[in-house]
């Protein structure tokens, strides 16, 4: 334990920030069929299935994403006939509240397509709904770094075409007006928005329509029967199949505080160590007219009552004598 104090100034202080970004390629075997389906977890509820990157039943899988669909009520999609339609709807309201809000008359606002929610314009109410894992996205997903590459066609010949929806350019062209945080806007190469991505929250929204005409897998029905008369589960399949890949860079915020701990050439050049003195003679001294010597191993820092924080260890024993002054530069990450 410390016997010797020295007070850090905030001049010794400074604290940075640092983006680490990985890049995270999600390709279409993994949604579509590597496993023979093995790594889809369907629920007895059908509000969602979730995609494993290995058969969700080994020790070693890790969840990569959830995927959902729903529709507004007054999407013209709702109808009483509808299959699972009031868990369509349910769904389309719960991601809507929590990623859109609620305007001032307490009512939940719709997917607007180009984000300008108050501008009114066209409203996005048939959505699938990607909810990547954690594990994935980290802290953030990388602004202007996301990739859909989405076949188009009717169901059998769904690789008759690929629309790649992208948020290029929303590094610097965002939108803050959510209460889930920063978001961007999916553009096709025709520069059509189709779809939004929810940074902090790790959320792909995309609108049915982006997806193109396709068939049913028994029924042969168009896409708007399709929402209507299938389950989700079978909608998340056609767009599971038809998925081709799915790539971004993922972000993990480092902050560092940096602690510059000085030691000028009249201090700590005695050590509180017990087998530094001997019979009450300084062990490192030959004689007595020897200048003191310590050896700095450790620097802990210390909250205003005296409590040991933390701790950091120098690579080497650092002499300090008189003659010399040191400036040990302590960080710490969270």
């Amino acid at each position: 334990m410390a016997t010797t104090f020295k007070n850090i100034s905030t001049n010794d202080v400074v604290s940075t920030r640092t983006l680490l970004n990985e890049s995270i390629p999600l390709t279409g075997t993994i949604l579509s069929g590597t496993y023979a389906d093995n790594n889809i977890k369907y629920y007895s509820h059908g509000m969602f299935q979730s995609v494993y990157d290995y058969p969700y039943l080994s020790s070693s899988a890790n969840h990569v994403v959830d995927i959902t669909m729903g529709y507004s009520a007054d999407s013209g999609l709702s109808a009483s006939v509808a299959l699972q339609n009031s868990k369509k709807i349910n769904t389309y309201n719960q991601m809507a509240q929590m990623l859109v809000g609620y305007d001032t008359t307490g009512s939940i606002m719709k997917f607007d397509q180009d984000g300008n929610i108050a501008g009114g314009g066209t409203k996005l109410t048939a959505v699938y709904f990607l909810n990547f894992a954690r594990l994935l996205t980290k802290d953030e997903i990388k602004k202007g770094s996301v990739t859909f590459a989405i076949a188009t066609g009717s169901f059998g010949t769904e690789y008759s075409g690929v629309k790649t929806l992208t948020d290029s350019g929303a590094e610097n062209d965002y939108r803050i007006n959510s209460p889930a945080g920063e978001y961007g806007i999916l553009y096709d190469s025709s520069l059509t928005a189709s779809g939004l991505v929810y940074y902090q929250a790790g959320i792909a929204v995309i609108t049915a329509s982006a997806v193109g005409p396709f068939a049913n897998f028994s029924t042969g029905s168009t896409r708007s029967n399709t929402l209507r008369s299938s389950s989700i589960d079978t909608n998340g399949d056609v767009l599971r199949k038809r998925v081709q890949n799915i790539s971004f860079n993922n972000t993990t915020e480092l902050n560092s505080t940096i602690y510059f701990c000085r030691a000028s050439h009249n201090e700590f050049n005695y050590s509180s160590n017990p087998t530094y003195l001997s019979s009450s003679k300084m062990v490192v001294k030959n004689v007595s007219t020897d200048v003191p010597v310590s050896y700095i191993t450790t620097v802990g820092l210390y909250s205003a009552d005296n409590e040991l924080l933390a701790v950091a260890k120098t690579s080497e024993p650092l002499k300090k004598d008189p003659t010399n002054e040191l400036t040990l530069r302590v960080r710490l990450d969270y």
